[in-house]
């Protein structure tokens, strides 16, 4: 699994987006792993629909945030990786360490998974049942009458 992202933030009064891309290795696609779905610590800014935020309104006048982001990784029947745009709250500094920190988190729930999915081993079984030597037996004399009769008609 390869994840990428980046924050993009214009100048002014401009929510920051963050732009990531999750990408499953083909091994791991063959595993046929679930979704792996975590609750960040990326917190989602209320109104977070809207692009921009002035001074005093919503995360600049102190509102909470409306909850945190889910991250998730892509669906082992997808071919290409997932990616998704959040938008994140605006702060003065530009500092989003719970990014890195959620994107950490992600990885180690998907590698908890793909440690329990390698660990089912593979197998291949086969069998083959026959008539029992004692069942044929018993009806050895039986079958020979029944040939014998059909070559004297």
């Amino acid at each position: 699994m390869r994840i990428t992202w980046y924050i993009e933030k214009k100048r002014g009064n401009l929510r920051p987006k963050l732009t990531y891309s999750v990408v499953l290795e083909g091994y791991e696609k063959e595993l046929a792993l679930p979704y792996v779905r975590i609750t960040s610590t990326i917190p989602e800014p209320p109104s977070s629909w809207q692009p921009h935020c002035h001074p005093g309104e919503f995360e600049r006048s102190g509102a909470p945030a409306a909850g945190c982001y889910e991250l998730a990784t892509p669906s082992h029947l997808m071919r290409n990786g997932s990616g998704q745009t959040l938008r994140l709250p605006w702060r003065e500094d530009n500092a989003y360490p719970e990014v890195d920190a959620s994107f950490q988190a992600l990885r180690e729930a998907f590698e908890e998974a793909l440690a329990t999915a390698h660990a089912s081993e593979p197998m291949d079984e086969r069998g083959e049942l026959v008539v029992s030597p004692a069942l044929k037996r018993d009806m050895a004399p039986a079958i020979m009458a029944d040939r014998l009769l059909r070559l004297a008609k």
